[in-house]
């Protein structure tokens, strides 16, 4: 017996979902196959339904990872660019506490290493990130520093092992924007 159409669409957002978490939280080298298939509690059959390579998953993994994480940041804070902020650049987020985390941060140094099409996946989840900021504000010159001081402070909040640091990294980010904000009203 066939699967419905419905179905199969349920399980492919299943295992972009696992590939999702798994990969944002560890990266594509530490990442299996298997790992992904047992998190999405489906077997190893079901991905080449769906794939035809793990390279493949990881760039529509990438795709998934941000629109998830734009859902966390949003759905749980007033929706004004300072509330997205602070919840992005928080301690939750770097912690990786919260549910879904942004690939644009925790995947930076691991996209380096991938093929054209992993590369360009990232880049037009960047220019989607870029897209919802400018719903924000209208000035494409703020909405890059806007996404540089958060993908980048993020991201370098995570890399470094001083918390002390870390934590002032962060707060530092997010009164930039709050500056940028104000100077540009």
């Amino acid at each position: 017996m066939a699967w419905h159409k419905h179905h199969k669409k349920q399980s492919k957002d299943k295992i972009l979902t696992s590939a999702a978490d798994l990969f944002t939280r560890n990266g594509f080298d530490k990442v299996s196959i298997n790992q992904v298939m047992e998190n999405a509690k489906l077997t190893r059959g079901a991905f080449y339904s769906h794939f035809t390579s793990k390279s493949e998953l990881y760039a529509q993994a990438i795709i998934q990872a941000g629109v998830l994480s734009s859902a966390e940041h949003i759905g749980n804070c007033d929706g004004s660019l300072i509330g997205i902020t602070k919840r992005y650049l928080s301690d939750a987020h770097r912690n990786e506490t919260v549910k879904h985390l942004c690939p644009l941060a925790f995947l930076v140094s691991d996209i380096n290493q991938q093929n054209k099409t992993v590369k360009d996946t990232y880049t037009h989840v960047f220019k989607s990130f870029i897209d919802n900021a400018k719903q924000q504000t209208k000035c494409d010159q703020q909405v890059l520093q806007v996404a540089t001081y958060m993908i980048g402070g993020l991201a370098l909040s995570k890399a470094i092992n001083d918390s002390t640091l870390s934590d002032e990294l962060l707060i530092a980010c997010q009164e930039g924007i709050a500056n940028l904000v104000k100077t540009n009203r």
